[in-house]
């Protein structure tokens, strides 16, 4: 069924992309000057992968994300947190800015998407707190959000990014303030393979002479970050790495245990692997949104916005 609603998927994504591009060209000939820029910095740069068991594999693709500044713009993408919302998760009380991949001709394709926010001391003094990341599966169309320490932190994996990935794990997370240049580094920590995998986002702030139309400058971008993700699975799978099953199929209570492993990792650092845990949370479903609060973290779990493949 899963196959079925991708190939769907896929075919509806391409029919709505080629439409919504004709008529970007047509607004382009129409109207050829480039739109204005308010409370928005462009980056371009480069997302690198590699795994290193049970077999190697990596690669690189470009990028470019977008830095919303989420008190003052008005061209926020749907389906995410205000800045209100973000400053209540975070306990901040100063700027929040998300880096992200904006929507384009009708798609939308974010693996990751960083809340940066910042505490004001002082008239002008500002400084990065605190980071939310914002992790979407594919093609499962999952979404979980959840803090963190941008200068360096370790959380239980909460979500099944990957069909050639369990759940057991621990990403290391570290990000630099988004300035000239900016940077995001994963690392997974697994119980059986050691530090097997690693994702890095390395940018620099590209400016707006250079980048002309915002539209043209996303124009297929989360479609070709779809394709990068599709492509190398496709390879993984060839080289023999074993494919795992979305974890609902076997603990539709996956989501409540990423958070107990959580909890014992901080409590516990050097058994962080441990699946037993008798520590209680507290949840509250709305629809399909579930948030949780455990010990030293907050997380919210939903379904992305279709098409979310």
């Amino acid at each position: 069924m899963e196959i079925l609603y991708l190939l769907f998927s896929i075919i509806s994504t391409s029919l709505t992309s080629s439409f919504y591009s004709l008529l970007l060209l047509f607004r382009r000939i129409l109207n050829p000057r480039a739109a204005e820029y308010k409370h928005v910095t462009l980056y371009q740069g480069t997302v690198w992968h590699e795994r290193r068991r049970p077999v190697h594999h990596s690669f690189q693709y470009s990028v470019r994300y977008s830095l919303i500044d989420l008190d003052h713009s008005t061209g926020v993408p749907p389906n995410h947190f205000s800045a209100d919302e973000a400053r209540r998760l975070s306990k901040t009380n100063g700027p929040v800015l998300l880096l992200t991949i904006p929507p384009s001709v009708g798609y939308e394709q974010n693996p990751l998407c960083v809340y940066y926010c910042y505490d004001v001391e002082g008239s002008s003094t500002r400084n990065l707190k605190k980071c939310i990341a914002e992790v979407t599966n594919t093609p499962w169309g999952e979404r979980v959000s959840f803090l963190f320490d941008p200068k360096y932190d370790i959380v239980a994996k909460p979500l099944h990014v990957s069909p050639f990935m369990d759940m057991f794990g621990n990403w290391s997370i570290k990000v630099t303030a988004p300035e000239d240049n900016l940077s995001v580094a994963i690392s997974v920590e697994h119980p059986e393979l050691g530090d097997y995998f690693t994702a890095v986002l390395r940018a620099k702030k590209v400016s707006f002479e250079m980048a002309g139309d915002q539209a043209l400058f996303f124009w297929l971008m989360p479609h070709r970050v779809a394709i990068w993700i599709y492509w190398h699975a496709v390879k993984l799978w060839w080289k023999g790495v074993p494919f795992i099953k979305h974890p609902r199929y076997q603990s539709p209570t996956y989501r409540e245990e990423a958070l107990l492993r959580d909890e014992r990792l901080q409590c516990c650092p050097s058994h962080w692997w441990d699946k037993d845990s008798n520590q209680q949370t507290e949840t509250s479903d709305s629809s399909n949104v579930t948030e949780m609060r455990g010990k030293s973290r907050y997380y919210t779990w939903r379904d992305a916005k279709w098409p979310w493949c």
